[in-house]
């Protein structure tokens, strides 16, 4: 459901989809699209930018969130371990064969909350291993992928619950077009500027190559390790395909890899997480030696443990990442109830996989040698905030001195 009014505004997030967010394309190359279908006015944009871009085929595969319920409330027990592994087999070889990837997010965040936690953990738990083959090109960054959204009225409903169903879609779009800089004069130079500066950050925390972050707030002192040969990534990057890409529209983050074993201490959430159809609420966790040894949440509570009994690695971080509360995200005043707004309103960390291309060589690396460096390995790769305004940040250096990056949420 799109307002007349914002025909023009979508048609220049497709763009920047393409442009920015994949690069552009190389010439030929063919592109694999996941959407939901109410995302359909969307979907017909990028495809037609993608094909102008030279694409050689656009493929998109639909999911449809009553189908999704039906199964819940209607399938076998021995459904909830089944996923379809051809169908990710075959996403993995598109992939393989030079495919870029773009996903559209607006699902409903509390579809399944109302379902039985342990049908949900099994069937995420069948997703992820049936996925893990293009995964495992995605955070390795082998191909040029992204991420963008679209207001489903589902999603606007829980963003803007006091307000009329098509109200509240037309206002979710307003904070989407601000949010990806389409209501700005000229988007693609927008973008442009604020990778630039993104890219400072990255290069500042480069040279500065601290040992560890510390996080301090309320309910918060934790204290993470980075991996060995670490390196920050923020904005763009170029995939292994030599395409210039930006995986995630909107972004505000810098990122890297920590230590699987050096994280300790006990942080809390700062917003909620939506996790496969679940809210989860007011997560408080323990590190000890880089595992969770005790997770409570106020809702949600058994989602979060199932996720985190996912694997071995399901424990321990592969991602963390400071973004300013001043960030356009933050500055909206809304929750989100969707990650990819709710990361770049805060800092945040990752339980699970974790991004080899934030090891210095890691696209080279064979899985030991990423291990040896300190790289976590998991199916799942779920991130979560714990930044706000009561929340700094110090990094630690070699020598074991504190120097102040985040103080009350800001740069300092």
């Amino acid at each position: 459901m799109v307002a007349k009014s914002n025909e023009e505004s979508l048609d220049r997030l497709g763009q920047i989809a393409i442009q920015i967010g994949l690069g552009g394309l190389a010439p030929s190359q063919e592109l694999v699209i996941t959407a939901p279908v109410e995302a359909l006015p969307l979907v017909r944009r990028i495809t037609a930018h993608a094909y102008r871009a030279g694409a050689s085929l656009v493929t998109t595969l639909f999911t449809d969130e009553q189908s999704t319920l039906l199964r819940f409330r209607n399938g076998n027990d021995a459904a909830f371990d089944k996923a379809a592994v051809w169908l990710h087999d075959g996403i993995a070889n598109a992939y393989r064969s030079g495919a870029a990837r773009l996903a559209i997010t607006g699902g409903n965040p509390a579809l399944l909350a109302g379902q039985d936690p342990s049908k949900v953990a099994r069937a995420n738990l069948a997703f992820s291993k049936a996925s893990r083959p293009a995964l495992d090109l995605i955070t390795r960054h082998e191909i040029n992928w992204t991420i963008v959204p679209y207001a489903t009225s589902a999603w606007a409903r829980l963003v803007f619950p006091d307000v009329s169903e098509d109200k509240a879609v037309d206002r979710l779009w307003d904070a989407i077009f601000a949010a990806t800089r389409v209501d700005t004069p000229h988007p693609v130079s927008a973008w442009q500027e604020h990778e630039a500066e993104l890219e400072r950050r990255v290069r500042y925390l480069n040279e500065k190559n601290y040992a560890a972050l510390q996080f301090r707030g309320p309910g918060t002192d934790l204290r993470v390790q980075l991996a060995t040969g670490h390196r920050w990534l923020g904005g763009g990057t170029v995939a292994g395909n030599g395409i210039p890409c930006l995986p995630n529209m909107p972004t505000e983050e810098v990122f890297t890899t920590p230590h699987r074993d050096g994280t300790t201490g006990s942080v809390t959430s700062t917003k909620p997480l939506s996790y496969q159809g679940t809210l989860i609420r007011d997560i408080r966790v323990r590190f000890e030696a880089g595992r969770i040894v005790q997770a409570t949440a106020s809702a949600g509570e058994e989602v979060l443990h199932k996720m985190i009994e996912t694997d071995a690695g399901a424990r321990q971080l592969g991602e963390v990442a400071l973004v300013p509360h001043s960030s356009p995200i933050a500055k909206s005043g809304l929750l989100f109830w969707n990650t990819l707004f709710d990361e770049n309103a805060a800092s945040h960390i990752a339980l699970g996989q974790a991004y080899s291309t934030c090891i210095e060589g890691g696209d080279s690396m064979s899985p030991e040698q990423l291990g040896a460096a300190g790289a976590n390995e998991s199916l799942i790769h779920v991130d979560w905030m714990v930044g706000s305004e009561q929340v700094s940040v110090d990094g630690i250096n070699a020598a074991g001195m504190a120097e102040p990056l985040m103080l009350s949420g800001e740069w300092v």
